[in-house]
């Protein structure tokens, strides 16, 4: 019954007592349960057994005596085992609690440091160190380096003592740190890279961007670190910060197209078209085979109403490369400088690239073949092919039962089909 706080509950439950009971109380009991529970009366083999419980039956009775003297009138009153039963259990859940998180420290020194609890095989450093391979963790102080293995088949590790705690690393991740000399850009850059690497890999985007802007400070006009770092901000969604970001690599690297083309995505995605398409205009110079920059070209021109420019831009995209999107694009814009047979042409294909790739229900190619069918139909509406405009409608129903605005186009194109008279008889 050793403890800070005396389990009273335990106690009388050993005794066998109920409150309230004095000192004479707690001396019958304990007679009554020497006597059941003596060695001398144990089974075969559970002697030790016994003992052990007539131990603990003597420690409550001595204890529950001395609380009976100290207690008013010599009675353990119902409250009085009430109040100490409450100290008991919260005694209880504290040192379970302090338990618990010393058994999680525990298990979390052993995942991370495996040679936690032998000494040093051979020499101890007491040098300040990071580990190359997670910058991150800062600098730490090496406890000790150990071998394992024999022969040829020997390594190295470090026991480090980082802030967030020790880890056991290989020692040849290790890089030492003197604190008296300045330290080399060149290695400042590449540890803070690594980080970023890391954090974008677990998709921690901001928290890679504040990393490369640490690698950039260390070399402003390393282009890898520029680049990464308009990646990062623009998945991190921080439009304002990517846009700085990619005007800082422009004037690194402005004659090639990939800057650019994030100039161009992050002033889209702004809103400010007229900027996005000075960008676009700029990559596909650079770039006249990619069709994607043509095609974003014909998209912002035509938001800036330009609607022979985004013809040509998105004719020029179809010719690189058919897609869905781009044909339909393409049909938008014949359709908005009054070329109804471009726009019928241009819809066809898209059908046909759709159909090509059927997908599944419910995925985004099922969408991309609906909708072709659908702009088709409208296209084939605004010519005299009443049959072939009927069918497309039907087709596009099929693909997605729920557009309204097909079915509203074939209701209207079957009310405008001429009635036939029927002979008499």
């Amino acid at each position: 019954m050793a403890g800070a706080v005396f389990d009273i509950e335990h106690g009388m439950g050993l005794l066998e007592l109920t409150p309230p009971f004095d000192k004479r109380d707690v001396q019958m009991a304990r007679r009554a349960l020497a006597k059941r529970w003596h060695p001398d009366l144990a089974p075969p083999g559970r002697q030790l057994v016994h003992e052990r419980h007539l131990k603990a039956i003597n420690e409550a009775a001595d204890r529950l005596e001395r609380l009976a003297e100290d207690s008013h009138r010599g009675t353990v009153t119902v409250n009085a085992v009430k109040v100490n039963a409450a100290a008991a259990r919260r005694a209880r859940e504290e040192a379970g609690r302090r338990a618990y998180e010393e058994r999680e420290a525990a298990a979390a020194r052993a995942e991370h440091d495996p040679f936690g609890s032998r000494m040093p095989d051979h020499s101890v450093v007491h040098r300040y160190a990071r580990c190359v391979s997670y910058p991150e963790w800062g600098v730490g102080s090496v406890d000790g380096v150990y071998f394992t293995g024999e022969g040829d088949d020997v390594q190295q590790w470090a026991r480090v003592r980082f802030e967030l705690g020790v880890r056991t690393v290989p020692a040849g991740t290790l890089q030492f740190v003197d604190f008296s000399k300045p330290d080399p850009g060149a290695e400042r850059l590449q540890r803070f890279m690594t980080a970023a690497q890391h954090a974008l890999a677990e998709g921690e985007f901001a928290v890679a961007a504040k990393r490369l802007v640490y690698a950039r400070d260390a070399d402003p006009s390393n282009t890898n670190v520029l680049r990464l770092l308009t990646v990062a901000l623009l998945q991190a969604d921080d439009l304002p910060a990517a846009a700085r970001a990619v005007r800082d690599w422009l004037r690194a690297e402005g004659d090639r197209p990939g800057p650019h083309r994030f100039a161009a995505r992050i002033y889209e995605a702004q809103g400010a078209t007229i900027q996005a398409e000075e960008s676009a205009a700029r990559v596909v110079r650079l770039s006249p085979a990619d069709a994607g920059a043509w095609a974003r070209l014909g998209r912002l021109r035509l938001r800036l109403h330009d609607r022979r420019g985004a013809l040509q831009a998105l004719e020029r995209a179809v010719a690189l490369e058919s897609t869905v999107d781009g044909l339909l694009d393409l049909a938008l814009a014949a359709h908005l400088v009054g070329d109804v047979g471009r726009q019928v042409d241009a819809c066809r294909q898209a059908t046909e690239v759709a159909d090509a790739d059927p997908g599944a229900p419910g995925t985004v190619a099922a969408g991309r073949r609906a909708r072709a069918w659908a702009r088709y139909a409208h296209a084939l509406a605004r010519t005299d092919r009443r049959v072939d405009a009927l069918s497309a409608c039907d087709r596009a129903l099929e693909l997605d039962p729920q557009d309204r605005e097909v079915r509203a186009l074939r209701d209207a194109l079957r009310d405008r089909a001429p009635r036939e008279l029927q002979a008499t008889a």
